[in-house]
């Protein structure tokens, strides 16, 4: 198995379907989302090897230092509690970053309405298409890209 990413595309259009939040999910704004909690996503959607990231404070420095972090994009996933559950992020350049999805959460839409969330975000900014990066071995991921209608780009 390869090592290297594959990068994909979204086109975007108007005619991206709106997300559907699964039963007992919502959407929950960045600002009232606990930091940690959103680590923990992804360090535990991680553990598969399909990704990493760096201990709390450096990826939390790193994040809010970025020159392309906007709050704004990132889209969180929560249960009707509001804990976390899932989140996809974004770089201002129409990169998705990080999506991952709580294994417990898995298999019921989740990533698709965060998937579909960002691709209206960029949209309603005026972007084209949307990118990211996924691993070859990561079948699952790339299921629900292509699904979606995202296709290989060039690296």
């Amino acid at each position: 198995m390869s090592d290297t990413a594959i990068r994909m595309r979204k086109i975007l259009s108007a005619d991206i379907p709106p997300p559907v939040w699964p039963v007992g999910t919502r959407r929950l704004p960045f600002a009232l989302a606990e930091p940690r909690a959103l680590h923990a996503i992804l360090s535990e959607a991680y553990q598969s090897g399909f990704g990493s990231v760096p201990p709390f404070e450096d990826w939390w420095d790193a994040l809010n230092d970025d020159a392309e972090f906007d709050p704004a994009l990132v889209i969180i996933a929560a249960d009707m509690d509001g804990g976390p559950i899932g989140l996809a992020q974004s770089w201002t350049s129409a990169f998705i970053k990080d999506i991952a999805v709580l294994p417990a959460w898995r298999g019921r839409g989740i990533g698709e309405a965060l998937l579909l969330s960002t691709f209206h975000a960029f949209h309603e900014r005026g972007a084209t298409h949307v990118d990211l990066k996924v691993m070859p071995g990561n079948a699952s991921a790339i299921q629900i890209y292509r699904r979606l209608g995202m296709v290989e780009a060039p690296a």
